[in-house]
């Protein structure tokens, strides 16, 4: 009788819904159904708000489900059909995730994927929602009325469960908060609980992505029963050695460091890093798989390697590999000695898939950790996706992986960690950092279901390049990635003309709504319209080859001449890719580095050795992905 209840209550609310194509509702109708939610429910409004805040930013995805299978902005989860779709993103594609030629090529497909394990509840929150509810399915799927019911349900339940009454008074629901992120340990919990309440303290507004404002106002006087986390019964994290800041939930699930004959071993290499070489990068990964299949591969000596997994639904850290030590998992050796990978939970549900709020908070406070601790500086060039990690060599580059694609929102990343990416220079700058609106900025990308077929519209952070100011001229090209000489396409997975928010370029012409910049040894136009700008004017220093040289050869990796390598370790060539950087062309600097090369190819690190040479390098931001050129050749200045 309960169930029909609330159906009956809720009928005038669904009905209401326009229907597919209709028009975007008037701001403040959202606003109203987490009100009558909240009443009807017998939860506090601000916590209903707040919770919602941190699963979706009260985004609706129009329906579309999250990388975890989440849908609505109370992030109500039904994955079963997302773990049938599945692959892990080592396992795909014939990318060495080592890359390094001194030892057998490495990918993750050498190990057996393991079968997804029973769905935990946290990945069922929608069926229970329906049957707390009595709202169908599909209704809490595509409707947000209904979907915020569902997720008002689910918090009375979890009031309930803990013999707590209805309070009005949002203090008295920090357990109820922390039962529904889903965690199945403490530390998780109430991590995510915290995160709720701070939303509750500051207050927030902000429009959705179907046009709406919903406001929750600060109560900053708020002070949450935080002791009702031990209550709920949940598990401890795993003690360990664990690299975390104290404001995330982190364990320690270790990846092995084993022998498993013929000299082979796995699935990453001891090291003694900052000490022996400095660490410059984070990487920035997504999984292709969900949670437990994540676990279980980390943790094969066979596969390879990251120290870091972070979980969609609540935001929950794994530490795998000691941050001295280096894992496998950037695809370029160099890269990898001098870098931390961040694995993040997500599998493409849909075209239109997402990631958590709470993901988003819990890794930005990591890579603000790692970025404080080893001098990283928080900015594009240094903390890259996986997509921005060059080729090896130019056999490698067509099997660079491109995780974590267009639609990771890097401008909202960089707002978490405290660096948002604003102008810094005048209108006739000499360098603009690319930044799209996020929610508005939809360029179409096709192959995300079917090859050629276009993918569902959806925010992105990347902008197209072509060959003129014209959206009708072709593509400019990535002669790495296609040596025929192909056009570039609008394929989800094709970085060949692309530019991602935050990277940073030399202008090379203004025309109109349209801006050149260097890329790939090219001019390449992007729009960037006055009224809707998807770029801000920037600051920077930029290099060209110095005089009396046409052409400098762009590389890879910043490996050290010849002649500093010691006897018994294999001289490495310096290769260069198939690119040029041409005289008169213009590239930001992101630093400079010493020719390097991280010896080790066997298990016993005794006899592992750093190479490093006197030669230098500068990375720059060449094309989608960073690329290094030597010192020698180029000239520095002011942009």
């Amino acid at each position: 009788m309960g169930a029909l209840a609330s159906v009956a209550l809720l009928l005038p609310l669904l009905s209401a819904a326009p229907p597919a194509g209709a028009d975007v509702p008037e701001a403040g109708v959202l606003q109203g159904q987490f009100a009558r939610a909240a009443e009807r429910q017998g939860v506090p409004v601000s916590v209903l708000l707040a919770v919602s805040y941190l699963q979706s930013r009260w985004d609706t995805h129009g329906g579309a489900p999250s990388v975890t299978g989440g849908y609505g902005p109370m992030h109500l989860t039904d994955a079963v059909t997302a773990l049938a779709r599945t692959a892990p993103h080592h396992s795909e594609g014939e990318e060495d995730a080592r890359g390094d030629s001194s030892r057998p090529v490495r990918t993750g497909g050498d190990a057996p994927v393991p079968a997804p394990a029973e769905l935990p509840e946290r990945l069922r929150t929608l069926e229970r929602a329906s049957a707390l509810s009595g709202i169908p399915a599909e209704e809490l799927r595509t409707v947000p009325a209904a979907n915020i019911e569902g997720g008002a349900a689910l918090l009375a339940a979890a009031q309930r469960e803990a013999g707590l009454p209805a309070s009005a008074d949002p203090a008295d629901w920090y357990g109820a908060v922390a039962r529904y992120s889903g965690a199945d340990d403490s530390a998780t919990a109430a991590t995510y609980a915290d995160d709720v309440f701070d939303v509750i303290r500051t207050g927030e507004t902000r429009t959705t992505d179907s046009g709406q404002v919903v406001t929750l106002p600060a109560a900053p006087a708020v002070a949450p029963a935080t002791g009702q986390v031990a209550d709920l019964g949940l598990r401890r994290p795993a003690a360990g050695p664990v690299e975390c800041p104290a404001s995330v939930a982190c364990e320690w699930v270790p990846a092995p460091y084993e022998e498993f004959g013929d000299g082979d071993y796995g699935n990453h290499d001891k090291a003694n890093r900052p000490a022996s070489q400095s660490i410059d990068y984070i990487v920035i990964h997504d999984t292709e798989a969900d949670w437990n299949t994540t676990l279980k591969l980390v943790q094969d000596p066979t596969y390879v390697s990251w120290q870091y997994s972070l979980r969609s639904s609540d935001g929950h850290i794994a530490q795998h590999v000691p941050l001295k030590d280096v894992a496998w998992h950037a695809g370029n050796w160099f890269v990898n000695a001098k870098s931390v990978g961040l694995e993040h939970e997500g599998f493409l549900t849909s075209p239109d898939s997402w990631y958590t709020e709470a993901m988003y908070r819990t890794s930005a406070r990591l890579v603000r950790y790692l970025a404080g601790r080893y001098d990283i500086p928080l900015d594009r060039q240094h903390i890259l996706g996986h997509d921005n990690v060059p080729g090896t060599v130019t056999s490698t580059i067509k099997n660079m992986h491109t995780d974590p694609g267009p639609y990771w929102d890097w401008a909202h990343y960089f707002r978490l960690l405290g660096r948002p990416i604003t102008p810094s220079a005048g209108p006739h700058a000499g360098v603009v950092t690319v930044r799209p609106d996020y929610s508005s900025h939809q360029p179409v990308y096709t192959g995300c279901v079917t090859a050629g077929q276009a993918c569902v519209p959806h925010g992105s952070g990347a902008v197209r390049l072509h060959t003129a100011p014209s959206a009708d001229a072709p593509l400019v090209k990535d002669v790495g990635l296609r040596p025929g000489g192909q056009d570039s396409t609008t394929g989800v997975n094709d970085t060949g003309a692309r530019a991602s928010t935050g990277q940073s370029f030399a202008v090379a012409e203004r025309r109109g709504d349209w801006t050149a910049v260097w890329y790939l040894g090219q001019k390449a136009w992007f729009s960037n319209p006055v009224k809707e700008p998807t770029a801000v004017n920037a600051r920077g220093l930029v290099l060209t080859p110095r005089e009396g040289l046409a052409e400098v050869p762009v590389y890879g990796r910043a490996y050290p001449e010849a002649s500093a390598y010691p006897a018994g370790v294999p001289v490495q060539s310096v290769s260069p890719l198939p690119y040029k950087l041409l005289a008169g062309q213009r590239y930001v600097v992101g630093g400079r580095t010493p020719g390097e090369y991280y010896f080790a190819p066997v298990f016993d690190p005794s006899g592992h050795t750093v190479v490093r040479g006197q030669e230098d390098y500068y990375q720059i931001q060449f094309g989608h992905r960073v690329a290094f050129v030597k010192a020698a050749d180029v000239r520095v200045s002011r942009a």
